[in-house]
């Protein structure tokens, strides 16, 4: 198998926090790997090293089959970056910010005007092409830090949290955008604290924390390895919920817990669990609105395995405290 990026036993440390504590990494090339951790588990420590802005302490790294120490400029020939806040200059418009990086990437001044056309178009900035990117919404920065990254049409991008700030219609154009970047070939290392994005793009997931890899798994793998299946069923009639408890228990052979208001949910052993809980609900005359087997989510695996609710942590991940 090729790997477009390979990290091997990477430490960091600044002062007395250990930022990464041995990490191995490998992504496939033209994968999306999923990279997740509470606040301060060392995902932008990471993909700074992997990026070349930061030199591990030890360990080992290939980014495109390049050495991120000796060969760095030809990982940054190979790479495109979003880290967690746009860094467009505000004061060009958003046409002349793409334009001067396809000019520094060495296009002509006829192809980078061209090439800042498609991005604009594709992120749908077109219409406030012309306008300073200080007036545009934090959205539209982000989206636009993205298109800036994507200019040089790179093989391995590295998305730190590239949706934060976006509303979920943005956010889903955003999915879109990345999953056609895989399919034109690229691979792509995403670090979000959106666990239904994780869900939604990557192929694998990581989990990091404390600086060390704690699970790595594909979305569905990671889900089984924490839990079972569960069945979840709401009562259209609130009054009925007892009932609903008592058929959900002897479906599943466990005592049910109550997730949500009106909800009844309790883990089952295999696929029957439905059928069974579908007839007894008929014949009980029972109407519900909710009726689902399904895998835990990545919430409740995230809480599992570092027992942080997504969101939470200590301090933010930056280079005094990553």
């Amino acid at each position: 198998m090729t790997y477009a990026i390979e990290a091997t036993a990477l430490t960091k440390r600044f002062g007395a926090t250990q930022a990464l504590a041995g990490i191995d990494l490998a992504v496939p090339q033209g994968a999306i790997l999923g990279m997740l951790g509470p606040n301060g588990a060392g995902k932008t420590t990471a993909v700074r090293i992997l990026a070349t802005l930061l030199r591990a302490d030890s360990g080992t790294a290939l980014v495109g089959g390049f050495d991120v120490v000796r060969d760095a400029q030809k990982v940054r020939e190979t790479i495109g970056l979003t880290g967690q806040y746009a860094s467009v200059d505000e004061d060009l418009t958003g046409r002349q910010n793409l334009v001067l990086i396809a000019q520094l990437l060495d296009l002509r001044t006829q192809q980078a005007r061209k090439r800042a056309d498609e991005l604009l178009e594709w992120f749908d900035l077109a219409e406030a092409a012309d306008r300073p990117a200080k007036t545009y919404s934090g959205g539209m920065r982000r989206r636009l830090d993205l298109a800036a990254s994507l200019v040089g049409r790179p093989s391995v991008i590295f998305l730190d949290e590239p949706t934060t700030g976006l509303d979920p219609a943005k956010r889903e154009d955003m999915w879109d955008v990345v999953r056609t970047l895989v399919d034109d070939g690229s691979t792509v290392l995403l670090t979000t604290q959106y666990l239904e994005e994780a869900d939604a793009l990557a192929d694998e997931i990581t989990v990091i924390d404390h600086g060390r890899v704690i699970a790595h798994d594909t979305p569905d793998g990671l889900k089984r390895v924490v839990g079972g299946q569960r069945l979840t069923v709401r009562a259209a009639d609130p009054q009925r919920v007892a009932e609903v408890s008592a058929i959900v228990a002897e479906v599943a052979g466990a005592r049910p817990d109550s997730p949500a208001r009106g909800v009844v949910s309790a883990p089952v052993d295999g696929d029957a669990a439905l059928a069974a809980a579908v007839r007894k609900l008929g014949d009980a005359g029972i109407a519900v609105t909710e009726l689902s087997l399904h895998l835990p989510s990545l919430d409740e695996v995230f809480f599992t395995l570092t027992g942080t609710r997504r969101g939470e942590g200590a301090v933010p991940e930056t280079e005094d405290a990553a």
